[in-house]
């Protein structure tokens, strides 16, 4: 079928044409115009060579019929599929010219999201039956957020706040600034209102006594270990939401989890997950 379009996120056309022109730049694909006679249509198959999580595959899509409109797409598989080495996840035909310019800067994208995907499905796989949710994080590529938090929602994550403007984080360098988690939150909730969900982030139990004190909607239990996680799960006795973070990987994840928290947020399930490996099989 044709794709939709519907995980394109506002923006990703104006990033996939600055993406082409990255590549492309004036002269255009040198190797191609030398080489391919003018006007010869090929056939290709997106093709995984490894398991894992499909996830930006009508983005990436998209980059051909920005090249080129006489570019037939079939897709094979739909956004969020779990698919196995060797699964054709789309069909091409058109324009040689326009399938050997976009086949890297497609490819990086789909390698990129379906990689985040993948490594956000094994994160929410090692927590299974704890009760615990697998979320993003912030740190995330320039540009990309929108399309990164995304791929974390299609492989079975949630997405934490988008950016500054949606939620209040006070860090430990806000504290710095104003003195104490009472003060913060008091200033927060006096500027943002009671539509607007505040979490302190808190490294100690002490600190977070004074955030519950402080009446938060959640606290960021920041670099705890397992145990001093439960103290402070029994502390906060569901008065607000618990969320555990800070270099957490898959081997440690479900330890976390079984404390009793109610979210792990992840940074590098969109800052260091590996490419999922997909490549563009010409025929």
């Amino acid at each position: 079928s044709e794709p939709d379009m519907g995980f394109i996120p506002p923006g990703t056309v104006d990033l996939l044409r600055r993406a082409l022109a990255e590549d492309l730049a004036a002269a255009g694909d040198i190797t191609t115009d030398a080489v391919v006679p003018a006007g010869v249509r090929m056939q290709a198959t997106l093709m995984t060579r490894e398991q894992g999580t499909v996830a930006g595959l009508e983005a990436s899509l998209r980059v051909f019929t920005l090249l080129d409109t006489d570019v037939t797409i079939t897709t094979r598989v739909d956004e969020g599929a779990a698919v196995q080495a060797g699964t054709a996840l789309a069909s091409l035909e058109g324009p040689a010219a326009a399938l050997l310019a976009g086949e890297r800067t497609s490819l990086n994208l789909l390698c990129h999201l379906s990689g985040i995907a993948t490594a956000t499905t094994a994160a929410v796989a090692a927590v299974e039956g704890t009760g615990a949710t697998v979320a993003d994080t912030r740190k995330t590529t320039p540009g990309l957020r929108a399309l990164e938090k995304m791929a974390v929602r299609l492989g079975g994550g949630r997405n934490h706040r988008f950016g500054l403007y949606d939620a209040v984080l006070i860090k430990d360098n806000h504290l710095a600034l104003v003195g104490t988690v009472g003060a913060a939150v008091r200033r927060a909730r006096d500027r943002v209102g009671h539509m607007v969900k505040i979490e302190v982030e808190v490294e100690t139990l002490d600190a977070l006594q004074e955030a519950l004190d402080a009446g938060v909607d959640a606290v960021l239990l920041d670099n705890m270990s397992p145990p001093l996680l439960r103290e402070a799960v029994r502390l906060v006795d569901g008065r607000c939401v618990t969320e555990s973070s800070g270099s957490i990987t898959l081997d440690t994840i479900r330890a976390v989890a079984r404390t009793g928290v109610d979210v792990v947020s992840l940074g590098w399930i969109t800052h260091s997950a590996p490419a999922l490996d997909i490549a563009l099989d010409a025929g």
